[in-house]
């Protein structure tokens, strides 16, 4: 269970707000959008990737001390690896189409000889 980040006592990690305090744990009260809170004096946009690579539209940047874009640049970010494989199903389900016209072919010879 997460904390609350001001008054420290546990909460729901589905909390919209904190029970004790009132605290806004969501941004616009949806618990699918994660607000990111700077602790102690720092601002968010010094460790933020958005700000280093100069794509930050946040109005409150370089300033900020709240944030719904919040990624920190220090931590690496985990990449899918894409490992091809052949599958004969899949292949025969993308290329129906071209069966279906090679079948044609192959019964209209058979006819015509």
């Amino acid at each position: 269970m997460p904390d609350c980040p001001r008054c420290h006592q546990p909460i729901d990690a589905q909390a919209i707000a904190c029970p004790y305090c009132r605290t806004s744990l969501k941004a616009f009260g949806h618990p699918g959008i994660p607000l990111h809170r700077a602790e102690g004096e720092a601002y968010l946009c010094q460790s933020c990737q958005y700000d280093a690579d100069d794509t930050c539209n946040f109005p409150q940047r370089p300033y900020a001390r709240e944030c719904t874009l919040y990624v920190d640049r220090n931590q690496s970010i985990a990449t899918p690896v894409y490992k091809p494989r052949f599958s004969l199903g899949g292949w025969l389900q993308r290329n129906a189409a071209l069966l279906v016209v090679i079948g044609l072919i192959v019964i209209s010879l058979m006819i015509a000889l």
